[in-house]
């Protein structure tokens, strides 16, 4: 009974787009598994059928992404001030990463956050900078701390950061990538637009026998909520992304392959 039931769950969440209440359970989608007890990117997506995920130098920003913790499989996005995001179908993760109750963390701030993070994390102290938009001139987290590099103080200036930079600033200081199919992990699809950009950042790469690859994607937006793994609208229940050139349609947000920057 109790495994006729599971099977039932399982069957029942595959169609609704969803992995809600399966913890524990491996999922098949889009011929790849989903480990939902797994806590990490890179154990928790296991690559397509055919496919091998790229392994990333250690200490590399790339092997600080596939490391990332997420939350239980069973969890919501939040936004900032605690209400859960309505369109659950959007994503299959939620990155363990607390955020303020303010409404700054959005597209391109969940990025910088990621990329300072990291940073912090090797003590590369002096190489944390991010543009402001009004002069597009970086901001340095070594003078801003003042000899202070605790972790409150980072955040503390990423809180800075995040208030007077954006999609725009950010794209500007990010390097173009001229051939989509050299993405490496950490590249940015970023748009500015007027008013409004977006930014999704590559957290995750598979590539096959023929050199063909598969991206995962993390994404924030507005209003201001925790970093969350993409669906894939155009494969039911799969995280992964077709490396290509041309269109990249993401959920809430349509690119093309020559949006790609780097850090």
């Amino acid at each position: 009974m109790i495994s006729m039931k599971l099977a039932i769950l399982v069957s029942t969440l595959l169609a609704v787009n969803t992995f809600v209440g399966c913890i524990g359970q491996s999922v098949t989608s889009d011929s790849s598994v989903i480990q939902l007890e797994q806590k990490t990117i890179s154990t928790r997506f296991l690559p397509p059928e055919g496919f091998t995920t790229i392994q990333s130098d250690a200490n590399s920003f790339g092997a600080y992404l596939q490391s990332l913790n997420l939350k239980a499989a069973d969890s919501e996005v939040k936004y900032f001030d605690g209400r859960t995001k309505s369109n659950r179908n959007v994503y299959c993760a939620v990155v363990d990463q607390e955020i303020d109750p303010v409404d700054l963390q959005q597209c391109a701030d969940a990025v910088m956050r990621l990329r300072g993070e990291y940073l912090f994390a090797q003590k590369k102290f002096d190489q944390i900078k991010f543009n402001f938009i009004s002069d597009g001139k970086p901001r340095y987290f070594k003078d801003y701390a003042a000899g202070n590099y605790s972790y409150a103080n980072f955040r503390k200036y990423m809180k800075y950061i995040f208030s007077y930079a954006n999609t725009a600033s950010l794209k500007n200081e990010l390097n173009s990538v001229t051939n989509v199919h050299d993405v490496q992990i950490g590249d940015v699809f970023i748009q500015s637009g007027n008013p409004y950009g977006h930014a999704v950042i590559v957290v995750n790469l598979a590539q096959d026998a023929n050199g063909n690859k598969k991206m995962l994607l993390a994404q924030s937006y507005m209003p201001a909520q925790e970093t969350q793994i993409l669906l894939n609208p155009a494969v039911d229940n799969s995280p992964w992304f077709d490396v290509k050139d041309g269109d990249l349609s993401t959920p809430e947000w349509d690119f093309v392959s020559s949006d790609l920057r780097r850090f």
